[in-house]
């Protein structure tokens, strides 16, 4: 990672922060001057809590020593942040939200692993095709290939012909997406391949007389999954009649021989080292009661170790409904750790949705000091040890379950400024905060919980400052 900020002999940095982080952030910044050999200041701005401050705020409250080269400013002064630029002659830096985070400024803490190489081919199947529209069928497609698919799979019905095949995959072929077919019928796969279609999904001992006239690249799976010798059987009658093909040995499910399944990928890619592979990996995901994310992690590394160049994933389960965009980033994950000899891990969080990679707290004394610090009536949540702390001017109350905190709440006298605006805030705060303490997610006030790659961002502040909990200092 390339430092935020670029330091000369004469820099000067000035770090503001509030009243409770103070002596934190002088811990921080006074290790980080002497690993980086600059210059600082702290300003001790007039607020307890820095999560408070705007940039016209700052700017108003702000005493900038003359030397400062370098103003640094809390995360959350990022929104309006020009507003603050243009009145100053330092440079201004939006730290972290949390000033324990400090470090990345300066380039450590973060990984500069290359997370935009990957090597996986990832082909999304559409099942039941013949039951859309061909208009709900390109959607659906398109949107596949938004989420990072490479290729969209037309699944057939095995149960009737699909007459209008030609014209479905005719569609996207129009537009550049690659398409493959899956079906074991050789009429379908013949019109499929006339009209665009570059890969057939699957041959065996079934069909494979038919492959040489369709003129494209075929999956080859075995007979029966076990069979390893009805797969060499089909490489054979293919390789003599020059029909391009990728391998799959076939993953089972968990219970009907999964950790046998990727013995055998590891033996077909022992045989055939030169031949690509791919590796259908819905028997898992769809298969098994667990949120798809890891095991398609987990999947795609095996894949990665192998030279499995391809995965055929699907969307259906409602758990696995994001399969696409997980395979994405989890490629690229395996890449980078197979390339340089290192675990995935502390290279990204856009695959660690339900849980957060750490949590940070302040000690207990402290929130408690808080509320004697604390000069407005304003509410401050935090979700730690197991419960809920509200503190505000002279008040520190904590429970585990939100509704008895808010009816303690209710019965303080400095409860009089609840109306209904205080009241869904403050509920829908707290149900964020109980949702992090049940899973072990970071909470954050005013901000939207981490789900990684799923995180939707919140832009709560038109509500919290048309309500006197939340005013702008």
């Amino acid at each position: 990672m390339q430092p935020a900020i670029d330091l000369s002999e004469t820099s000067h940095l000035h770090f503001v922060t509030g009243t409770l982080a103070q002596h934190a952030v002088r811990e921080i910044v006074d290790a980080l001057a002497v690993r980086h050999a600059f210059d600082y200041s702290i300003g001790v701005m007039p607020i307890t809590v820095a999560a408070l401050m705007t940039p016209k705020w700052v700017a108003r409250k702000l005493d900038l020593p003359k030397q400062a080269t370098h103003l640094i400013v809390p995360g959350f002064c990022e929104s309006g942040i020009e507003t603050l630029r243009s009145q100053v002659a330092a440079e201004v830096v939006v730290g972290p939200n949390d000033c324990r985070d400090m470090a990345e400024l300066f380039g450590e803490s973060r990984s500069e692993i290359d997370l935009s190489r990957f090597d996986i081919e990832i082909i999304a199947e559409i099942n039941h095709v013949p039951r859309l529209t061909r208009d709900e069928f390109l959607t659906a497609a398109l949107q596949l290939i938004r989420d990072g698919a490479d290729r969209i799979d037309v699944g057939c019905d095995p149960t009737a012909r699909f007459e209008s095949i030609a014209d479905y995959i005719g569609a996207l072929v129009s537009q550049g997406i690659p398409v493959s077919v899956d079906t074991f019928d050789p009429w379908e796969a013949e019109a499929a391949c006339r009209a665009g279609a570059s890969l057939v999904l699957s041959v065996n001992a079934q069909n494979r007389e038919h492959a040489p006239r369709w003129g494209t690249e075929v999956v080859v799976i075995p007979d029966s999954p076990s069979d390893l010798s009805s797969l060499d059987e089909t490489i054979e009658y293919l390789s003599q009649r020059n029909v391009p093909m990728r391998l799959d040995p076939i993953l089972e499910p968990i219970g009907s021989g999964l950790a046998a399944s990727i013995v055998r990928y590891a033996e077909v890619r022992r045989r055939y080292p030169e031949l690509p592979m791919m590796m259908g990996i819905g028997n898992v995901t769809e298969l098994t009661d667990a949120d798809s994310a890891g095991i398609n992690t987990v999947l795609l590394g095996i894949c990665q170790e192998l030279g499995i160049q391809s995965v055929l994933t699907t969307q259906v389960i409602n758990w696995a409904r994001s399969s696409v965009r997980e395979c994405d980033h989890a490629r690229r994950l395996v890449h980078a750790a197979v390339r340089n000899g290192i675990p995935p891990k502390n290279l990204s969080e856009e695959l660690v949705l339900l849980r957060d990679r750490r949590l940070r707290s302040f000690p207990l004394d402290t929130l408690e000091g808080l509320s004697q610090a604390i000069k407005d009536n304003n509410y401050r949540l935090f979700a730690q040890d197991d419960a809920i702390h509200l503190v505000s001017r002279q008040l520190y109350l904590r429970d585990q379950d939100p509704f008895l905190l808010f009816e303690r709440l209710l019965n303080e006298p400095i409860a009089d400024n609840v109306d209904r605006g205080h009241a869904f805030y403050l509920g829908y705060e707290m149900a964020k905060a109980s949702i992090a303490l049940t899973l072990g997610k970071q909470y954050e006030q005013d901000r939207a919980l981490n789900w990684g790659f799923l995180t939707r961002r919140e832009d709560l502040h038109r509500i919290a400052r048309s309500s006197r909990h939340r005013r702008e200092p």
